[in-house]
């Protein structure tokens, strides 16, 4: 279970560092987008903080995955992103939906091996 951890954890530390680095520093062309793809990125560029925040946000837990330092917190940080990613993929370009369906299973999975550091916080005082 342990090395199965380790690799959950780095496999998606390493794509949400490639992600948010490829984004924040244009190093990859960004596609043409058309249709209901368009509609939605031009409504969070629109917003103009919100791409950046999201970005910064997988790029510091991207590091907490890849370092294995505040992984559990990095964990709880990062679940609402990968619901979005996931529910983009099944509403609006499915193109890339066996990567939201990973991302969402390792978080879940790497929330569930860290489940006893979540105890105090959920138990009923």
């Amino acid at each position: 279970m342990k090395i199965a951890v380790i690799v959950v954890r780095v496999l998606m530390g390493l794509l949400f560092l490639f992600a948010s680095i490829s984004v924040l520093f244009n190093l990859v062309s960004q596609p043409e987008l058309t249709g209901k793809t368009k509609s939605f990125m031009d409504g969070v560029n629109a917003s103009v903080y919100l791409m950046p925040l999201i970005k910064i946000t997988e790029l510091l837990c991207g590091i907490a995955f890849v370092s294995g330092f505040f992984v559990p917190l990095a964990t709880i940080v990062i679940a609402p992103i990968t619901i979005n990613i996931l529910l983009f993929h099944i509403f609006v370009d499915t193109a890339g939906l066996p990567v939201g369906i990973f991302l969402v299973l390792a978080n879940l999975f790497l929330a569930y091996a860290n489940r006893d550091k979540f105890r105090p916080m959920l138990a009923a005082k």
